[in-house]
């Protein structure tokens, strides 16, 4: 299958391609939270390279959350306009899952902490376990960097932390005296197309979100004066 793996929960925006050929490429097109100027003239020229065309797309998966709102948005609204337009599959993964698929596919194993940046000050995070394979210990949730830090620190079990969340607010986290970090800021496209060729796809793609966006957020915190 010809998939295109498309990323956007996070600062960066990467895309993921394979070909039916076997050809796989990962691109961090944008480190700076440029999604929307960037997604679509990436994804033509990622294409053009590739020798493809929009119509010989198979399968397109995409980074559901959680993570930075706008991001997301664009990312879901790509592919759901590419699976509708050109009539190929849709898949949703999840960032935190990518996190841990991207850290076992490098040889991590045991207990992995995820947790992608949420901005004030405050982190999404899930823990897995990586065995043979790949398994949810929790559910996704909204915690201070610190608290989880702390969680560990008195849990005193061995942990290994990976995710923008943890590279943000390293000095949390490397203090737990368990713990090692993985470095892996950007949730693994090559795992989103390995899940992708596997998963069963969906004509509709929930996002993750967690929380309001900041917008919201702020208008329903603000005070009258």
């Amino acid at each position: 299958m010809n998939i295109l793996a498309i990323e956007t929960a996070t600062a960066a925006c990467a895309l993921g391609l394979r070909t039916r050929e076997g050809m796989e490429v990962g691109w961090v097109v944008d480190e700076d939270r440029h999604h929307t100027e960037a997604l679509t003239s990436s994804i033509s020229r990622l294409l053009f390279e590739s020798g493809l065309r929009v119509r010989d797309l198979d399968r397109v998966v995409v980074d559901r959350g959680p993570g930075l709102f706008t991001g997301l948005r664009v990312g879901l609204a790509t592919a759901l306009g590419l699976s509708q337009g050109v009539g190929c599959a849709l898949v949703g993964v999840t960032s935190l899952e990518l996190l841990a698929y991207g850290a076992h596919e490098t040889g991590t194993r045991g207990t992995l902490v995820c947790a992608v940046d949420g901005r004030r000050a405050e982190v999404f995070v899930q823990t897995f376990q990586l065995d043979e394979g790949v398994r949810a210990r929790d559910d996704a949730r909204v915690a201070r960097p610190r608290d989880v830090a702390i969680e560990w620190a008195t849990n005193g079990a061995p942990v290994t932390f990976t995710g923008d969340g943890i590279e943000r607010y390293v000095r949390d986290f490397a203090a737990v005296p368990t713990a090692q970090v993985e470095h892996q800021s950007v949730p693994s496209v090559a795992a989103a197309l390995r899940l992708a060729a596997t998963r069963e796809p969906s004509p509709w793609v929930e996002p993750m979100y967690l929380r309001d966006a900041d917008a919201v957020a702020n208008f329903t915190t603000r005070q009258r004066p």
